[in-house]
């Protein structure tokens, strides 16, 4: 038996406005090696990741920056 563990990380994107927009920036995050599921929430401009080991911030910005958005923070 072995145990997952799952890293939660926590974006604040800028520029989303509607659900086009979290699906956009949750598409280029869920493409990201590791990545197991993206939730994206326009009104609050937040974006969480939980991924199945640490994430590389340039990817993530990379990624956000290809989706045509702002990365403001990620925690």
């Amino acid at each position: 038996m072995s145990i997952t563990t799952t890293i939660t990380t926590v974006l604040t994107v800028d520029g989303m406005s509607c659900g086009h927009c979290e699906r956009t920036v949750s598409a280029g995050l869920a493409a990201l090696p590791g990545v197991t599921d993206v939730v994206a929430d326009a009104p609050s401009g937040r974006v969480t990741v939980a991924s199945a080991r640490p994430l590389e911030p340039a990817a993530v910005r990379s990624a956000v920056d290809g989706a045509g958005f702002t990365l403001v923070d990620q925690a």
